[in-house]
C-alpha cells in the first residue's frame, strides 16, 4: 500500500485531538488515562467518556447563550444517567421522549418539574406515569393527544402544563436533517396553529404555557440556527396574541452541530452571541413575551466531543490492492459512524490510533468490523499508522447517538463497556 506522509494541514482529527484531549508520546490521553490502558483494563470494545470534555461543550455554550437562553440535555442523544448527571449538576434540565427515558432523567438526579416530555407517539400509560410523579411541561404533538392528555388530567384531578409543538413553515427549516417545512409527524402545521388553539381552548385541563419549535439537526451553520430562533420567536409572538396571555416558555429545540466529516467547520459559537441581540429585540418587542423564559435543548453539541468508541484489530489485510483493518467493534454499537444512522452519503468519522499519534508515516485503510455485512465499515478511507492485530482504534465524536443508537442484538456479539473517565478517576456506567 501506498504510504502517505502526514499532512501539515491538520485533519478534523487531529484537529479534535488538539482541542477536547491531552496528548503524551504517541498516546491519547483521557481523564489523565492512555487509551490503551483504559483498553486493556475494560477490554474492547468500549466507550470512553470525558466528564471534562463535555463540561467545557457546556460551559462555552453557557457563555454564549447567557442572557438568553436555558439549556436542557436531551438525553436522547445519550441516556446513560452518570452523562446525563454531568450537565444536570451545571444547572441543565432533561428534555425527553419516553417514559424510559423519563426514569433515566430522575436517575440523573433531575427534579421532576426540570423535565420536558416531547415526542409524537406518548403512549397513555406514559402519560399517566408523568402526570402521576410529575413533569415540568407535556409538548404536544397532535389533536388525539391533546384530548387524551386532558381525559388523562382529569382523570388525576390535575392541571398539567403544556406547550405546542409547532411544525415550522419551510422558510425556517435547515440543517443535516431537517425536522420541519414539509409533512411530519411531529407537532402541529404552522398554519393550523389558530385552529389547535381553539381546540385546546375547549380542553378542562390542559394549561398553555408555550411553544416548541424544531426545525432541523446538526446546524454548523450560525445564521441557519439564528434564522430559525427567530422564527420560534415570531410564532409564540402570535400564539400569545392570539390567546391573549402570557407564555412561560420559548422551547427553540436542539440541532446545534458538531463536525464529523472532512470539511465540516464547527458551529461559531461567537457568530451566534453576536446575533441574538437581534433575536431578543424580537421577543422583547411583544409584551406578552418579556418574561419568557427561552429553552434550548442539545444533544450531540454537550455530549458528541466527550466520547470516544475504542475497536482492537483483529486482524489485517489487503484485498485486490485495497488494505483493511477488521476490528472487534463495528455498526452493531456505532451504527452511526457507519454511515447507516439516516446518513444519505456516507462519510468518515474521524478515526485515530490513540497509541500511536506521533506516527509520521500513514496508510489509507477501510476499517471494518466483525459482522457479515458489507454495511459494518466503521471508515472508508482512514488515514492511519500501519496497524496490526492487537492495536487500536478509536471514533471520535462518538458520546452522542453511539450505544443506544445501534443494533446491540445483532450477531449476539457481547455488549461493549463504558466508562466514565474524569480527571483521574475512571467508573465503569
Amino acid at each position: 500500500m501506498p504510504v502517505i506522509d502526514a499532512p501539515n494541514k491538520l485533519s478534523l482529527a487531529q484537529s479534535l485531538v488538539a482541542e477536547h484531549y491531552a496528548v503524551r508520546g504517541g498516546d491519547l490521553l483521557a481523564g489523565g488515562f492512555t487509551i490503551e490502558a483504559l483498553a486493556e483494563r475494560f477490554g474492547t470494545p468500549l466507550y470512553i467518556y470525558d466528564a471534562e470534555v463535555m463540561r467545557r461543550s457546556f460551559g462555552a455554550l453557557k457563555i454564549a447563550l447567557s442572557g438568553f437562553a436555558s439549556i436542557v440535555f436531551s438525553i436522547k442523544a445519550n441516556p446513560n444517567p452518570a452523562i446525563a448527571r454531568i450537565f444536570v449538576d451545571l444547572g441543565a434540565g432533561i428534555e425527553i421522549a419516553s417514559v424510559g427515558e423519563y426514569e433515566r432523567a430522575r436517575q440523573a438526579g433531575v427534579a421532576p418539574h426540570a423535565i420536558l416530555f416531547a415526542g409524537p407517539g406518548k403512549r397513555d400509560d406514559e402519560l399517566s406515569h408523568v402526570v402521576k410523579h410529575g413533569i415540568g411541561e407535556i409538548h404536544l404533538e397532535s389533536l388525539e393527544e391533546m384530548m387524551r392528555l386532558d381525559a388523562i388530567a382529569a382523570r388525576a384531578g390535575t392541571h398539567v402544563a403544556v406547550s405546542l409543538r409547532i411544525n415550522p413553515v419551510s422558510a425556517a427549516q435547515g440543517g443535516a436533517m431537517r425536522m420541519g417545512g414539509k409533512p411530519s409527524p411531529f407537532g402541529f402545521d404552522e398554519e393550523q396553529v389558530d385552529d389547535v388553539l381553539r381546540a385546546l381552548a375547549s380542553t378542562v385541563y390542559l394549561d398553555l404555557c408555550g411553544v416548541h419549535m424544531f426545525a432541523g439537526t446538526q446546524i454548523l451553520d450560525a445564521d441557519t440556527l439564528l434564522t430559525q430562533w427567530r422564527h420560534g420567536i415570531e410564532v409564540a409572538a402570535h400564539v400569545a396574541r392570539a390567546t391573549k396571555r402570557p407564555l412561560r416558555s420559548i422551547d427553540l429545540g436542539g440541532g446545534l452541530g458538531i463536525p464529523y466529516y472532512a470539511g465540516d467547520k464547527p458551529l461559531d459559537l461567537a457568530a451566534v452571541r453576536q446575533g441574538l441581540d437581534a433575536v431578543l429585540q424580537i421577543k422583547q418587542a411583544e409584551p406578552l413575551l418579556r418574561d419568557t423564559r427561552i429553552i434550548v435543548e442539545p444533544g450531540r453539541y454537550l455530549a458528541g466531543p466527550g466520547g470516544l468508541y475504542v475497536a482492537r484489530v483483529i486482524a489485517s489485510k489487503t484485498s485486490r490492492g485495497m488494505r483493511f483493518l477488521v476490528t472487534d467493534g463495528g455498526m452493531h454499537h456505532h451504527l452511526a459512524a457507519s454511515g447507516n444512522l439516516g446518513q444519505v452519503v456516507k462519510r468518515d468519522y474521524p478515526v485515530i490510533a490513540p497509541a500511536r499519534l506521533d506516527a509520521t508515516a500513514l496508510e489509507r485503510v477501510v476499517v471494518a468490523g466483525p459482522l457479515c455485512t458489507p454495511l459494518d465499515t466503521l471508515a472508508r478511507a482512514a488515514d492511519l499508522p500501519a496497524l496490526k492485530a492487537g492495536d487500536l482504534i478509536a471514533v471520535m465524536q462518538s458520546g452522542a447517538y453511539g450505544l443506544s443508537a445501534s443494533p446491540t442484538a445483532f450477531l449476539s456479539h457481547k455488549a461493549p463497556s463504558e466508562v466514565l473517565v474524569d480527571n483521574g478517576t475512571v467508573t465503569a456506567i
